[in-house]
């Protein structure tokens, strides 16, 4: 009885040891939920969104070419070499082709002859019409058949004219003139070399001619920003040759399509370039300004979730948290363009994220 009784005793021991701890643990659970609750809050406001969009762009010559031989022939003399300033109108090359010379005397020869022929046929012609003045000299019919000849003879004539000015203009493609002011870029002949046109005499040009003193700026603008911009928008770059120094350009021409492969629209800039710092090829880093004439609202880049479901931000409503779905606009230095089913003066979370449920209560952070 005596070791039961000692049992009993020591069982009921733990039991109210066992009570009196978990009776005397603090319940901290309310104060740890207050305290993640209370977050930084602001007012929703519009404001005038000023961004700007850095992207790369190509410098190319505002107008370039490839000069090719018109008529198969020699090369006779070269009057430039690469890195030479030419004006419009300029003899860069003279060609010789012997047997274009032997072509031009023949069709002169035929042009002699047909001229001589009509002469004469002309000559019968008035002889005819004049006799037959006379009534019952000349028949009607002697007398058209001798115009309808005078004309086909004239006709003839006309076309041999027109064969020797064909050779003769063909002749003048022996000289290679610049058709306008440039810097030649490529020279890929020498004195003697046989030339054609392309694919015939010769695979490369003689040279290629660059407008160098106006260049283009070209830069392929993504289409989430195309309806930003305007024409005669003033924009500035760099190039990596000369890091320290900006230059400015003017939107020009905007393509009006987007590219069917990069989803882009090309834009072009005129750029001066008188003392021919720039060079075509360079790759610039252009900075676009993309400022929205009207009023959206404006909020911290952090205020806003992007979740694989959805993008929101988090509406404080009568001390609630609530999910307002949302569309990004442009984001530039910490700030984001929103669009959603808000109103000025709405009071969302500073810095939000999907921990803080929808529905749950929330406060403001003092």
């Amino acid at each position: 009885m005596t070791t039961n009784n000692s049992i009993q005793i020591m069982f009921a021991a733990v039991l109210l040891a066992g009570c009196g701890v978990s009776q005397s643990k603090p319940d901290n659970k309310p104060a740890e939920t207050v305290a993640a609750n209370a977050v930084s809050m602001f007012t929703l406001k519009k404001d005038v969104f000023s961004a700007s969009l850095r992207i790369p762009g190509e410098l190319v010559a505002y107008q370039q070419v490839d000069l090719y031989a018109k008529v198969n022939s020699f090369v006779k003399k070269l009057y430039v070499d690469v890195g030479s300033n030419v004006s419009a109108g300029q003899l860069l090359a003279t060609m010789e082709a012997p047997e274009m010379n032997a072509q031009l005397a023949g069709a002169e020869s035929r042009l002699r002859s047909q001229e001589a022929v009509y002469l004469a046929s002309k000559a019968n012609y008035d002889r005819l019409y004049q006799t037959s003045q006379t009534p019952g000299t000349v028949s009607q019919n002697d007398l058209d058949l001798a115009f309808a000849k005078q004309q086909s003879d004239y006709a003839q004539q006309e076309a041999a004219k027109a064969a020797y000015r064909e050779i003769a203009d063909t002749r003048n493609y022996l000289e290679i003139r610049a058709p306008f002011d440039g810097v030649i870029s490529t020279r890929n002949v020498s004195a003697g070399a046989y030339v054609g046109p392309s694919g015939k005499g010769s695979e490369f040009p003689l040279f290629s001619l660059q407008q160098q003193r106006k260049l283009r700026l070209v830069v392929a603008v993504p289409e989430a920003y195309t309806a930003y911009l305007a024409g005669e928008k003033a924009i500035s770059f760099t190039v990596r040759s000369m890091p320290g120094r900006a230059f400015n350009g003017t939107i020009n021409r905007l393509s009006g399509a987007l590219d069917s492969r990069l989803r882009s629209q090309r834009i072009e800039m005129d750029v001066q370039n008188n003392d021919k710092t720039l060079l075509p090829g360079m790759v610039a880093e252009v900075n676009i300004p993309l400022n929205n004439k009207d009023s959206v609202f404006v909020v911290p880049t952090t205020a806003v979730v992007s979740s694989t479901e959805k993008v929101f931000v988090v509406r404080l409503k009568n001390g609630t948290a609530e999910w307002v779905n949302v569309r990004r606009g442009r984001d530039a230095e910490g700030k984001t363009e929103i669009f959603g089913d808000l109103e000025a003066g709405d009071i969302l979370v500073e810095r939000a994220n999907d921990e803080i449920r929808n529905g749950s209560k929330i406060t403001q952070k003092k």
